[in-house]
Protein backbone atom coordinates (compact mmCIF):
# COMPACT_ATOMS: atom_id res chain seq x y z
CA UNK A 1 0.00 0.00 0.00
CA UNK A 2 3.12 2.09 -0.70
CA UNK A 3 2.48 5.57 -1.57
CA UNK A 4 4.69 5.88 -5.00
CA UNK A 5 5.20 8.99 -6.52
CA UNK A 6 9.18 9.40 -6.72
CA UNK A 7 9.37 9.17 -3.07
CA UNK A 8 11.80 5.95 -2.43
CA UNK A 9 14.50 8.24 -1.36
CA UNK A 10 12.71 10.38 1.74
CA UNK A 11 10.63 6.74 2.44
CA UNK A 12 14.13 4.77 3.24
CA UNK A 13 15.33 7.96 5.24
CA UNK A 14 12.07 7.89 7.15
CA UNK A 15 12.34 4.48 7.75
CA UNK A 16 16.31 4.77 9.28
CA UNK A 17 15.71 7.87 11.67
CA UNK A 18 12.11 5.81 13.09
CA UNK A 19 13.93 2.33 13.46
CA UNK A 20 16.43 4.50 15.30
CA UNK A 21 14.04 6.65 17.60
CA UNK A 22 10.96 4.72 18.12
CA UNK A 23 12.48 1.85 20.81
CA UNK A 24 13.71 4.76 23.09
CA UNK A 25 10.67 6.14 23.22
CA UNK A 26 9.35 7.23 26.84
CA UNK A 27 6.09 9.19 27.24
CA UNK A 28 4.17 10.98 24.70
CA UNK A 29 5.49 14.57 25.91
CA UNK A 30 9.05 13.62 25.81
CA UNK A 31 8.27 11.99 22.37
CA UNK A 32 7.04 15.29 21.00
CA UNK A 33 10.02 16.80 21.78
CA UNK A 34 12.18 14.32 19.81
CA UNK A 35 10.20 14.66 16.92
CA UNK A 36 9.71 18.16 17.29
CA UNK A 37 14.44 18.15 17.57
CA UNK A 38 14.12 16.08 14.49
CA UNK A 39 11.90 18.52 12.57
CA UNK A 40 9.23 16.03 11.51
CA UNK A 41 6.70 18.15 12.74
CA UNK A 42 4.99 20.82 10.67
CA UNK A 43 6.06 19.19 7.57
CA UNK A 44 4.44 21.00 4.81
CA UNK A 45 4.21 24.08 6.34
CA UNK A 46 5.60 26.31 3.91
CA UNK A 47 8.99 28.04 3.93
CA UNK A 48 7.85 30.89 6.08
CA UNK A 49 9.81 29.33 8.91
CA UNK A 50 7.05 28.25 11.13
CA UNK A 51 7.45 24.78 9.81
CA UNK A 52 10.17 22.52 10.31
CA UNK A 53 10.53 20.94 6.60
CA UNK A 54 8.97 22.66 3.19
CA UNK A 55 8.42 18.79 2.48
CA UNK A 56 6.20 18.24 -0.92
CA UNK A 57 2.55 16.38 -0.56
CA UNK A 58 3.76 13.04 -1.31
CA UNK A 59 6.70 12.95 1.01
CA UNK A 60 3.73 14.09 3.92
CA UNK A 61 1.88 11.07 3.60
CA UNK A 62 5.08 9.27 3.03
CA UNK A 63 6.32 10.48 6.68
CA UNK A 64 2.57 9.53 7.91
CA UNK A 65 2.29 6.15 6.23
CA UNK A 66 5.89 4.75 7.98
CA UNK A 67 4.97 6.17 11.28
CA UNK A 68 1.53 4.48 10.98
CA UNK A 69 3.28 1.44 9.72
CA UNK A 70 6.18 1.29 12.18
CA UNK A 71 3.81 1.15 15.61
CA UNK A 72 5.07 4.55 16.67
CA UNK A 73 3.73 6.10 20.00
CA UNK A 74 0.39 7.77 19.62
CA UNK A 75 0.44 11.54 18.68
CA UNK A 76 -0.07 14.24 21.78
CA UNK A 77 0.16 17.11 19.63
CA UNK A 78 -1.71 15.72 16.35
CA UNK A 79 -4.61 18.11 17.39
CA UNK A 80 -2.19 21.45 17.43
CA UNK A 81 -0.30 20.22 14.50
CA UNK A 82 -2.92 19.00 12.37
CA UNK A 83 -5.97 20.92 13.05
CA UNK A 84 -4.77 24.26 14.51
CA UNK A 85 -1.82 25.30 12.67
CA UNK A 86 -3.96 24.79 9.14
CA UNK A 87 -5.88 27.12 10.47
CA UNK A 88 -4.17 29.64 11.33
CA UNK A 89 -1.98 29.45 8.61
CA UNK A 90 -5.04 30.42 6.52
CA UNK A 91 -6.88 32.62 9.55
CA UNK A 92 -4.48 33.73 11.75
CA UNK A 93 -2.70 37.36 12.15
CA UNK A 94 0.94 37.34 11.96
CA UNK A 95 1.73 37.65 15.46
CA UNK A 96 -0.47 34.90 16.58
CA UNK A 97 1.72 32.58 13.90
CA UNK A 98 4.39 33.91 15.36
CA UNK A 99 3.44 32.89 18.87
CA UNK A 100 1.87 29.65 18.24
CA UNK A 101 3.26 27.91 15.55
CA UNK A 102 7.09 27.18 16.46
CA UNK A 103 6.07 26.03 19.61
CA UNK A 104 3.75 23.22 17.85
CA UNK A 105 6.74 22.76 15.47
CA UNK A 106 9.02 22.16 18.56
CA UNK A 107 6.56 19.82 20.48
CA UNK A 108 6.57 22.20 23.10
CA UNK A 109 3.05 23.01 23.50
CA UNK A 110 0.19 20.27 23.44
CA UNK A 111 -3.37 21.48 22.42
CA UNK A 112 -7.46 20.33 22.58
CA UNK A 113 -10.28 21.00 20.78
CA UNK A 114 -13.63 22.59 22.50
CA UNK A 115 -16.04 22.27 20.30
CA UNK A 116 -18.48 19.21 21.10
CA UNK A 117 -20.85 20.30 24.64
CA UNK A 118 -23.11 17.75 26.65
CA UNK A 119 -26.31 19.56 25.44
CA UNK A 120 -25.82 20.00 21.55
CA UNK A 121 -22.98 16.81 20.85
CA UNK A 122 -22.42 16.99 16.76
CA UNK A 123 -24.70 19.99 16.61
CA UNK A 124 -21.77 23.00 16.38
CA UNK A 125 -24.04 25.44 16.02
CA UNK A 126 -25.97 24.80 19.24
CA UNK A 127 -23.07 25.71 21.17
CA UNK A 128 -23.80 27.41 24.84
CA UNK A 129 -20.68 28.20 26.09
CA UNK A 130 -20.34 32.47 26.36
CA UNK A 131 -17.78 34.12 25.92
CA UNK A 132 -18.15 37.54 27.43
CA UNK A 133 -15.82 41.07 26.84
CA UNK A 134 -13.76 41.44 29.77
CA UNK A 135 -10.59 43.65 29.99
CA UNK A 136 -10.01 43.82 26.21
CA UNK A 137 -10.38 40.14 26.10
CA UNK A 138 -13.18 37.31 26.96
CA UNK A 139 -14.52 35.69 29.95
CA UNK A 140 -15.58 32.02 29.26
CA UNK A 141 -18.33 30.40 31.34
CA UNK A 142 -19.99 27.22 29.94
CA UNK A 143 -19.27 23.20 29.40
CA UNK A 144 -17.23 20.97 26.62
CA UNK A 145 -17.70 17.58 26.37
CA UNK A 146 -15.41 14.48 24.52
CA UNK A 147 -12.59 16.77 24.65
CA UNK A 148 -9.45 14.65 23.79
CA UNK A 149 -6.49 14.69 25.66
CA UNK A 150 -7.22 17.81 27.29
CA UNK A 151 -5.73 16.59 30.87
CA UNK A 152 -2.19 17.05 28.80
CA UNK A 153 -2.85 19.89 27.06
CA UNK A 154 -1.64 23.43 27.65
CA UNK A 155 -3.94 25.35 25.28
CA UNK A 156 -7.10 24.97 23.92
CA UNK A 157 -9.18 26.17 21.01
CA UNK A 158 -12.95 27.30 21.99
CA UNK A 159 -15.92 27.83 20.04
CA UNK A 160 -17.88 30.20 21.87
CA UNK A 161 -20.96 32.95 21.84
CA UNK A 162 -19.84 36.08 22.20
CA UNK A 163 -23.05 37.86 20.73
CA UNK A 164 -26.03 36.60 23.19
CA UNK A 165 -28.53 37.85 21.10
CA UNK A 166 -27.88 35.17 18.63
CA UNK A 167 -28.30 31.70 17.31
CA UNK A 168 -27.53 29.02 15.79
CA UNK A 169 -23.86 29.73 13.47
CA UNK A 170 -23.89 32.95 14.17
CA UNK A 171 -22.48 34.76 17.12
CA UNK A 172 -19.71 32.74 17.31
CA UNK A 173 -15.82 33.60 18.40
CA UNK A 174 -13.44 30.89 17.73
CA UNK A 175 -10.78 31.86 20.88
CA UNK A 176 -7.41 30.41 22.05
CA UNK A 177 -7.46 29.24 25.44
CA UNK A 178 -4.67 28.80 27.89
CA UNK A 179 -5.66 25.93 30.42
CA UNK A 180 -3.05 26.74 33.46
CA UNK A 181 -6.17 28.46 34.96
CA UNK A 182 -6.55 27.45 38.46
CA UNK A 183 -10.11 27.73 39.79
CA UNK A 184 -11.50 28.80 36.12
CA UNK A 185 -10.73 25.94 34.54
CA UNK A 186 -11.13 21.61 35.24
CA UNK A 187 -10.66 18.87 33.37
CA UNK A 188 -12.36 16.18 34.66
CA UNK A 189 -11.41 12.42 32.54
CA UNK A 190 -13.99 10.08 31.13
CA UNK A 191 -13.67 6.44 31.64
CA UNK A 192 -14.36 5.06 28.44
CA UNK A 193 -15.51 0.89 27.91
CA UNK A 194 -11.84 -0.04 27.51
CA UNK A 195 -10.69 1.51 30.74
CA UNK A 196 -8.63 4.39 29.41
CA UNK A 197 -9.41 8.10 29.39
CA UNK A 198 -8.33 9.89 26.48
CA UNK A 199 -11.85 12.12 26.61
CA UNK A 200 -12.50 14.75 29.15
CA UNK A 201 -15.03 16.99 30.03
CA UNK A 202 -13.68 20.75 30.65
CA UNK A 203 -15.75 23.19 32.77
CA UNK A 204 -14.64 26.89 32.17
CA UNK A 205 -16.10 29.29 34.67
CA UNK A 206 -14.91 32.68 33.94
CA UNK A 207 -11.53 31.47 32.05
CA UNK A 208 -9.73 34.07 30.66
CA UNK A 209 -8.69 34.33 26.93
CA UNK A 210 -6.98 37.53 25.59
CA UNK A 211 -8.33 39.91 22.85
CA UNK A 212 -5.53 39.50 20.59
CA UNK A 213 -6.10 35.90 20.31
CA UNK A 214 -9.59 35.62 18.95
CA UNK A 215 -8.90 33.54 15.24
CA UNK A 216 -10.76 35.56 12.51
CA UNK A 217 -13.18 38.29 13.54
CA UNK A 218 -15.29 38.37 17.05
CA UNK A 219 -18.74 36.90 15.89
CA UNK A 220 -17.26 34.74 12.30
CA UNK A 221 -16.37 31.64 14.62
CA UNK A 222 -18.51 29.45 12.59
CA UNK A 223 -16.28 30.18 9.28
CA UNK A 224 -13.04 29.34 10.98
CA UNK A 225 -15.04 26.19 12.55
CA UNK A 226 -15.80 25.09 9.59
CA UNK A 227 -12.38 25.56 8.23
CA UNK A 228 -10.87 23.69 10.44
CA UNK A 229 -12.98 20.64 10.38
CA UNK A 230 -11.98 20.72 6.69
CA UNK A 231 -8.28 19.75 7.68
CA UNK A 232 -9.33 16.36 8.94
CA UNK A 233 -8.87 14.77 5.57
CA UNK A 234 -6.35 13.77 3.33
CA UNK A 235 -2.97 12.72 4.44
CA UNK A 236 -3.87 12.03 7.94
CA UNK A 237 -6.61 9.79 6.38
CA UNK A 238 -4.08 7.56 4.71
CA UNK A 239 -2.08 7.27 7.81
CA UNK A 240 -5.11 6.19 9.77
CA UNK A 241 -5.85 3.27 6.34
CA UNK A 242 -2.26 2.15 7.42
CA UNK A 243 -3.58 1.39 10.72
CA UNK A 244 -6.41 -0.46 9.62
CA UNK A 245 -4.84 -2.79 6.77
CA UNK A 246 -2.72 -4.10 9.91
CA UNK A 247 -5.58 -4.74 12.34
CA UNK A 248 -7.94 -6.03 9.06
CA UNK A 249 -4.48 -8.47 8.60
CA UNK A 250 -4.18 -9.29 12.02
CA UNK A 251 -7.71 -10.92 12.39
CA UNK A 252 -6.83 -12.67 8.86
CA UNK A 253 -4.56 -14.52 10.79
CA UNK A 254 -6.59 -15.16 13.39
CA UNK A 255 -9.56 -16.11 11.01
CA UNK A 256 -6.91 -19.26 9.42
CA UNK A 257 -5.82 -20.01 13.40
CA UNK A 258 -9.46 -20.54 14.46
CA UNK A 259 -10.98 -22.06 10.97
CA UNK A 260 -13.50 -19.50 11.13
CA UNK A 261 -12.63 -18.81 7.53
CA UNK A 262 -14.03 -22.19 6.61
CA UNK A 263 -17.17 -20.35 7.13
CA UNK A 264 -18.40 -18.68 3.32
CA UNK A 265 -20.44 -16.24 5.43
CA UNK A 266 -17.13 -14.96 7.37
CA UNK A 267 -15.38 -15.12 4.16
CA UNK A 268 -17.38 -13.50 2.34
CA UNK A 269 -17.35 -10.74 5.10
CA UNK A 270 -13.47 -10.78 5.36
CA UNK A 271 -12.92 -10.01 1.51
CA UNK A 272 -15.57 -7.02 1.94
CA UNK A 273 -13.70 -5.43 4.63
CA UNK A 274 -10.31 -6.01 2.56
CA UNK A 275 -12.81 -4.06 -0.94
CA UNK A 276 -13.73 -1.81 1.08
CA UNK A 277 -10.70 -0.54 2.93
CA UNK A 278 -9.27 -0.34 -0.78
CA UNK A 279 -11.97 1.67 -1.80
CA UNK A 280 -11.45 3.95 0.94
CA UNK A 281 -7.76 4.70 0.23
CA UNK A 282 -8.38 5.26 -3.50
CA UNK A 283 -11.49 7.80 -2.04
CA UNK A 284 -8.19 9.77 0.10
CA UNK A 285 -5.73 9.56 -2.83
CA UNK A 286 -8.59 11.18 -5.70
CA UNK A 287 -9.57 13.75 -3.02
CA UNK A 288 -5.70 14.41 -1.53
CA UNK A 289 -4.47 17.98 -2.33
CA UNK A 290 -7.64 19.19 -4.19
CA UNK A 291 -9.66 21.87 -3.87
CA UNK A 292 -12.44 20.82 -1.23
CA UNK A 293 -15.08 19.21 -2.39
CA UNK A 294 -18.75 19.81 -0.87
CA UNK A 295 -19.26 16.64 1.82
CA UNK A 296 -15.95 15.22 0.90
CA UNK A 297 -15.04 14.92 4.99
CA UNK A 298 -18.38 13.51 5.17
CA UNK A 299 -18.15 10.91 2.90
CA UNK A 300 -14.76 10.05 4.72
CA UNK A 301 -15.97 9.81 7.87
CA UNK A 302 -18.87 7.67 6.97
CA UNK A 303 -16.95 5.58 5.19
CA UNK A 304 -14.20 4.53 7.48
CA UNK A 305 -16.54 5.11 10.84
CA UNK A 306 -18.47 2.29 10.25
CA UNK A 307 -16.00 0.56 8.50
CA UNK A 308 -13.97 0.33 11.60
CA UNK A 309 -17.09 -0.36 13.68
CA UNK A 310 -17.64 -3.34 11.49
CA UNK A 311 -14.18 -4.65 11.23
CA UNK A 312 -14.07 -4.59 15.06
CA UNK A 313 -16.97 -6.97 15.30
CA UNK A 314 -15.98 -9.29 12.57
CA UNK A 315 -12.60 -9.27 14.72
CA UNK A 316 -14.42 -10.30 17.68
CA UNK A 317 -16.85 -13.57 15.48
CA UNK A 318 -13.33 -14.84 14.02
CA UNK A 319 -12.36 -15.83 17.93
CA UNK A 320 -15.24 -17.25 18.91
CA UNK A 321 -16.48 -17.49 22.53
CA UNK A 322 -12.38 -17.03 23.55
CA UNK A 323 -13.39 -13.34 22.28
CA UNK A 324 -15.14 -12.64 25.57
CA UNK A 325 -12.48 -13.62 27.54
CA UNK A 326 -10.06 -11.52 29.08
CA UNK A 327 -5.81 -12.27 29.21
CA UNK A 328 -5.37 -11.87 32.58
CA UNK A 329 -7.55 -12.11 36.15
CA UNK A 330 -10.12 -9.51 36.43
CA UNK A 331 -9.79 -7.69 40.15
CA UNK A 332 -11.35 -4.74 41.42
CA UNK A 333 -8.24 -2.83 41.07
CA UNK A 334 -7.97 -3.74 37.43
CA UNK A 335 -11.12 -4.37 35.80
CA UNK A 336 -10.02 -3.66 32.03
CA UNK A 337 -7.63 -6.53 31.39
CA UNK A 338 -8.11 -6.56 27.22
CA UNK A 339 -6.20 -7.07 24.99
CA UNK A 340 -5.27 -5.21 21.91
CA UNK A 341 -8.47 -6.84 19.78
CA UNK A 342 -11.05 -6.27 22.46
CA UNK A 343 -9.81 -2.45 23.34
CA UNK A 344 -10.11 -1.94 19.28
CA UNK A 345 -13.65 -3.49 19.47
CA UNK A 346 -14.87 -1.43 22.40
CA UNK A 347 -13.25 2.20 20.88
CA UNK A 348 -14.60 1.33 17.41
CA UNK A 349 -18.11 1.32 18.89
CA UNK A 350 -17.45 5.31 19.41
CA UNK A 351 -16.27 5.42 15.46
CA UNK A 352 -20.01 6.69 14.25
CA UNK A 353 -20.47 9.07 16.95
CA UNK A 354 -16.94 11.21 17.50
CA UNK A 355 -16.00 13.36 14.69
CA UNK A 356 -19.68 14.41 13.91
CA UNK A 357 -21.87 11.21 13.99
CA UNK A 358 -23.34 9.69 11.30
CA UNK A 359 -26.57 11.53 11.23
CA UNK A 360 -25.07 14.65 11.33
CA UNK A 361 -22.72 13.68 7.98
CA UNK A 362 -25.84 12.47 6.48
CA UNK A 363 -27.67 16.05 6.95
CA UNK A 364 -24.48 18.02 5.74
CA UNK A 365 -24.77 15.28 2.08
CA UNK A 366 -28.12 15.71 1.72
CA UNK A 367 -27.88 19.67 2.20
CA UNK A 368 -24.82 20.44 0.56
CA UNK A 369 -24.10 17.84 -2.16
CA UNK A 370 -27.63 16.82 -3.10
CA UNK A 371 -29.50 19.89 -2.29
CA UNK A 372 -32.19 18.45 -0.30
CA UNK A 373 -34.05 20.89 1.90
CA UNK A 374 -32.78 21.75 5.50
CA UNK A 375 -34.29 19.99 8.50
CA UNK A 376 -37.71 21.46 9.59
CA UNK A 377 -38.11 23.20 5.52
CA UNK A 378 -40.49 20.69 4.74
CA UNK A 379 -43.87 20.18 6.99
Amino acid sequence: MDFDFGADDFRTEVRAWLAAHVPSAVDRRSWERTLGAAGWIGIGWGEDGYGNRPESLPRQVVWAEEYARCGAPARSGHIGENLLAPTLLAHGTPGQKARFLPPIAAGEELWCQGYSEPGAGSDLAGIRTRAEPHAGGFRITGQKIWTSLAHDADWCFVLARSDPESARHKGLTFLLVPMDQPGRIEVRPIRQMTGTSEFNEVFFDGASAAGEHVVGAVGDGWRVAMSLLGFERGVSTLAQQIGFAEELARILRTAAETGADADPVVRERLVRAWAELRVMRWNALRTLGGAQEAGATSVAKLLWGGWHQRLGELGMLVRGAGAAVGPGAWTPEAPYGLDEGQREFLFSRADTIYGGSDEVQRTVIAERVLGLPKRGAVR
